[in-house]
């Protein structure tokens, strides 16, 4: 009897903390959307006047001006730059920002650019802003500031609780990039803001690629961006944040601009080729047709129709391929379904490339896994596998470039047919199809795609690893670089137990959620 009275008693508590976390998490009312800015003439603006000469080389009013960003420092010192010409506008969003030097450097030139009078509006994903509340409560703070968190957890600290009274919606995250300055001119593409996207960090980098766009395509993110912000899933930070300190953002910047490293990486910043180009006015866009493609951002409540998924759209915009598919992702987990499309492709006579992380360089082993079980199936059809290796310090590599550096790959793209590419933030696995939003660039230009694929085919050879089928069952690594092809038999600069955990998670059932 006894112990029936006690196992009551933790029931009914239970109840009860479940009861209190659900309490907890139930996030507040929303404000109604934003009015929107006013219109205002393009060239009276400073960033208009430095886009001007650009914008007068355009053969066709249609098209948009495209500049690929795969050097690290040139990326972000484009952000930095549309920061400080911004006279009206910027509107950004990211899944990660982190409170580093370069993330602190742009919060602050967001606070500076609001201090002229621009506008500023600042939409992150939640779930990597752990330990970011008092930074965004204080740019908030700023009457020119507005700041909106997509799918927030209402319980800030744990957040795991969170996810036990609210997993279907935190489950689902936004995952699009876009840095959007006066509705001229726009960067998209695969990096989230922190050192190790920037080359900012001498530890792990991120081997990444953007597009700086001008022109009409210019207007479709600006629009896209305004469907996520008034979205039932971006909620003003005053709602789930205690006021911040207006002065703290300018006072973090002035802190870490005390670090050498941290003005090491500045000085070389104003120094590079790109900003000489810009604020020359020398910068030399391709022209081309662009189609922004995005989810409906009510993909972030599951309620998006199937038609409004990106993968819908980029199957409509790019069509099929009918010579060469050329894959660039991280993060590829094809799924059974998708290893039948791309045996189906290769069958109808298309060459098929795909880049990905080697389990040495990957940084979400469980994703491995999930690519790791699919790929004997596309080698037997004549799918050619790479894997980029991770480069110790001591190798010579481009330490920035898209390809070249010496860590990790986090560039998103393709190239059909040698005559269009996608940049983006679309990792071709579950979660980006089903469960992230995305967004990205199609590109119609032989010249950018024949472009991205040169500099891959360049550096695959020296920096990934070339997977085939053993002769008698099994995989082989060759690792071509300068000398003579050396082989692995098992996957290189990874150690045995890492690799038993590999195929462990190979088996458990959660390829849906990777």
């Amino acid at each position: 009897m006894r112990m029936r009275k006690v196992l009551l008693a933790a029931l009914v508590a239970l109840c009860a903390m479940g009861g209190l976390a659900w309490t907890l998490g139930r996030l507040p009312p929303r404000d109604s959307p934003a009015v929107p800015t006013a219109a205002f003439e393009p060239r009276e603006t400073r960033l208009g006047k430095v886009i001007a000469p650009m914008a007068d080389a355009n053969p066709n009013p249609g098209l948009s001006g495209l500049y690929l960003l795969d050097d690290a420092r040139e990326a972000f010192a484009a952000r930095a730059l549309l920061a400080q010409a911004a006279d009206r506008t910027l509107d950004v969003r990211y899944y990660i920002w982190h409170n580093d030097i370069s993330g602190t450097l742009l919060f602050d030139a967001l606070r500076a650019a609001a201090d002229r009078g621009v506008h500023v509006r600042l939409l992150l994903d939640d779930n990597n802003t752990s330990g970011l509340d008092p930074m965004l409560a204080a740019l908030d703070a700023h009457p020119n500031i507005e700041v909106r968190l997509f799918n927030p957890f209402a319980i800030r600290s744990p957040r795991w609780v969170g996810y036990l009274v609210d997993f279907f919606r935190l489950n689902r995250r936004m995952h699009n990039k876009s840095f959007t300055a006066d509705d001229q001119a726009t960067i998209v593409g695969g990096r989230n803001v922190g050192d190790e996207y920037f080359g900012a960090t001498t530890g792990v980098l991120f081997a990444d690629l953007d597009v700086l766009a001008i022109g009409s395509v210019v207007g479709e993110v600006s629009r896209d961006f305004e469907r996520y912000w008034t979205s039932g899933s971006a909620y003003p930070v005053d709602k789930l944040l205690p006021a911040g300190d207006g002065t703290a953002i300018a006072a973090a910047a002035r802190d870490a601009l005390k670090q050498p490293a941290a003005r090491a990486y500045v000085n070389a910043i104003d120094a590079s080729a790109f900003v000489r180009e810009w604020n020359g006015r020398s910068l030399v866009p391709a022209w081309a047709p662009v189609r922004m493609v995005s989810d409906d951002p009510a993909k972030g409540l599951g309620v998006a129709p199937p038609d409004a998924l990106l993968l819908a759209r980029l199957r409509q915009v790019i069509g099929e391929p009918a010579k060469q598919f050329d894959l660039v992702s991280p993060y590829f987990v094809p799924t059974a379904d998708g290893v039948d499309e791309l045996v189906a492709m290769a069958r109808r006579g298309v060459k098929i490339r795909v880049l990905t992380n080697a389990l040495e360089a990957t940084d979400v082993a469980v994703v491995h896994a999930g690519y790791a079980k699919r790929r004997e199936a596309l080698l037997r059809n004549g799918i050619e596998l790479y894997e980029l290796r991770r480069l110790s310090a001591a190798e010579p590599a481009g330490a920035t470039r898209f390809g070249s550096s010496g860590a990790s790959l986090h560039a998103k793209t393709f190239a059909v047919d040698r005559a269009r590419i996608f940049v983006g933030s679309f990792n071709f696995d579950p979660r980006s199809a089903r469960l992230n939003t995305e967004m990205g660039f199609v590109i119609d230009s032989p010249a950018l795609a024949q472009l991205v694929e040169a500099r891959v085919t360049a550096r695959v050879p020296k920096e990934a690893y070339e997977v085939r089928l053993a002769q008698f069952g099994g995989l082989r690594w060759i690792e071509h670089g300068s000398g003579k092809p050396v082989e692995h038999d098992a996957e290189p600069g990874a150690s045995a137990a890492k690799r038993a955990r590999v195929w462990a998670l190979s088996l458990l059932p959660v390829e849906w959620l990777l």
